[in-house]
């Protein structure tokens, strides 16, 4: 247990805990990992709350909320959400722009920057479209920030023949996939440390999401695989 905490760099809560000695063959119950990681005092940090970073602009057109909270897909690159964050930094207030497939929960796109200006989104929806290279029958949904409503970021979107789908006003749930990653995120990450600059925080976004997250993570609304699992075993179970 001490190796799989450390292994996880001490993120891992007694569910997450649980299913990962489970995979390696032990038999134990979850109020036996409870009481062993108090007893050895493994115990992640405590969640922080975080504030709304995209503010809507009246001005722009806003999209329905076509994805109606149902957080479901049946294949990768059917559904994206999207969202902003925010971390401090010495330098500075640093924003994390992240969108996830929610087949697999995978963070198929993000990007770090010093602004909240449309271009951060722009270079998260970039990298993901040109990971993954999504064909017919995307959904793209994230709340009415301006950044999303904007007439560059609307445009990109067109381009690709996307759905857009909007969250309600004022509604976050609406958006729930999307504000629970970064609740993790801040919770394993950001939230354990200082940032004495942006260039070590992005070193550290980048070990995080692309090694930690995408790939070793044991995600809980996917049966405790990870992203980078679930995907793999689609790829095998449609194979020509």
């Amino acid at each position: 247990m001490q190796q799989l905490f450390e292994s996880s760099d001490e993120r891992y809560g007694s569910p997450r805990m649980l299913r990962a000695l489970q995979a390696r063959g032990w038999t134990v119950s979850k109020r036996r990992v409870e009481r062993a990681m108090r007893g050895l005092g493994l115990t992640p940090p405590m969640r922080r709350r975080h504030k709304v970073t995209t503010q809507a602009d009246v001005t722009h057109a806003v999209a329905p909320n076509e994805l109606a909270r149902d957080f479901t897909a049946t294949r990768p690159n059917e559904r994206w959400v999207t969202d902003i964050t925010y971390v401090w930094t010495d330098e500075g207030w640093s924003y994390c722009a992240a969108i996830l497939d929610l087949f697999s929960r995978s963070v198929v796109g993000w990007a770090v920057g010093a602004s909240l200006s449309t271009a951060l989104p722009l270079a998260a929806l970039e990298m993901a479209v040109r990971r993954r290279r999504p064909g017919n029958g995307l959904t793209h949904h994230s709340d009415r920030g301006c950044q999303y409503t904007s007439a560059d970021y609307r445009a990109q979107l067109a381009a690709l023949g996307v759905t857009v789908s909007m969250s309600r006003k004022g509604n976050c749930w609406d958006n729930a996939v999307a504000e629970s990653f970064f609740a993790t995120l801040k919770k394993e990450l950001v939230h354990r440390r200082s940032w004495p600059n942006r260039a070590l925080l992005r070193d550290a976004l980048f070990d995080y999401i692309e090694v930690f997250y995408n790939r070793r993570r044991l995600h809980s609304t996917i049966g405790y695989k990870t992203p980078a699992q679930v995907e793999s075993d689609y790829a095998l179970g449609h194979a020509a």
